[in-house]
């Protein structure tokens, strides 16, 4: 069986990737021309160059496959507002939809975001049958993932699209090449997080999202949509938990709600001016202070989804860093 990976080279792509090799598929990778993939460097893959957002090139990167998995996606947060984040994640989930039908794809898995539903407490975490809450926070990453996964109902739908709906939660792990969530732990090695917000999220080893991804092609059922998390913390249990398996100082000082907006607000005036992206905007401080907690059970008893530990999720992502001259 032949699967087709778009995103292949990036923090969650990168994974899936081995994990795919691991249960057997041969695996073609559709990349950026001239891309530097150093993640990807050795393994047994067939390099498909293209452009996701040329459907030509989407259509013939799909040729020969006999599944898809449309991991890609630009996670830009700044500017808030991003024409090009619109393109990349809905003009190019409707490439992938086109190129689907245009192959008869025997199944499509769609990497979505477990943002795109309600969030909800500890007590009672957001699950699938949530409705979208996150249009609040007014960024076009998570309004965009929200609506290519519309897109992707709407054809199962409509059009009887062989798709599936997976939607990770804050993942940990290797591979990390940016660093995207590893961030947070080179900023708690570096003595950057000074305090923590009221908020928190659900976090989950990187390894069992791909896990999870992988096994939608052939457990998943058409038309649903699964919440792929794993432990529901608070930002405060978090970075106990990140600086204790590093060896860092622990963050001790809790940040009210008004001054961790009031310094978002701060950093996207001087974003503005200043053109740079700031490390905590507006936007970003909102969603800090909420609790964006979810409830994986659906995708642990259908896809088997596992529950490795946070902790080692954290120790294996600080590692590779550490390998690679993060910290």
């Amino acid at each position: 069986m032949k699967v087709l990976l778009t995103g292949a080279d990036g923090f969650l792509g990168s994974n899936i990737t081995r994990e795919l090799i691991l249960q057997g598929y041969e695996v073609r990778v559709l990349v950026v021309p001239g891309r530097q993939t150093i993640t990807l460097d050795g393994l047994k893959i067939e390099r498909f160059e293209g452009n996701l957002l040329q459907e030509e090139d989407v259509i013939k990167a799909a040729s020969g496959c006999d599944m898809v998995i449309h991991a890609a996606a630009s996670t830009s947060v700044w500017p808030t507002r991003n024409d090009l984040v619109n393109k990349v994640n809905i003009g190019g989930t409707a490439n992938i939809i086109r190129a689907v039908r245009e192959h008869k794809i025997r199944r499509l898995v769609y990497v979505g975001s477990a943002s795109s539903f309600g969030f909800g407490s500890k007590e009672k975490p957001g699950d699938e049958s949530r409705p979208y809450l996150s249009g609040k926070y007014h960024l076009d990453y998570v309004d965009s993932k929200y609506r290519a996964q519309q897109l992707i109902l709407e054809a199962v739908k409509n059009e009887n699209l062989p798709a599936v709906v997976v939607n990770p939660c804050f993942m940990f792990g290797p591979y990390d090449s940016h660093p995207s969530s590893g961030a947070m732990i080179v900023a708690v090695c570096k003595g950057k997080v000074p305090g923590f917000s009221n908020g928190g999220r659900n976090y989950i080893y990187v390894k069992d999202v791909a896990k999870g991804v992988v096994n939608a092609l052939r457990k998943g059922k058409i038309g649903e949509c699964y919440i792929l998390g794993n432990a529901n913390l608070t930002y405060q249990e978090i970075f106990n938990l990140i600086a204790t398996t590093t060896g860092s100082k622990v963050p001790t000082l809790k940040i009210p709600s008004v001054l961790t907006k009031a310094y978002g607000w701060i950093n996207s005036m001087l974003g503005k001016i200043s053109g740079k992206a700031p490390v905590l905007s507006l936007n970003l401080a909102k969603i800090a202070c909420d609790e964006h907690y979810y409830n994986p059970s659906r995708a642990i008893r259908e896809l088997d989804l596992p529950q490795t530990p946070i902790s080692v999720a954290v120790k294996d992502a600080f590692e590779w860093l550490k390998a690679h001259q993060y910290v």
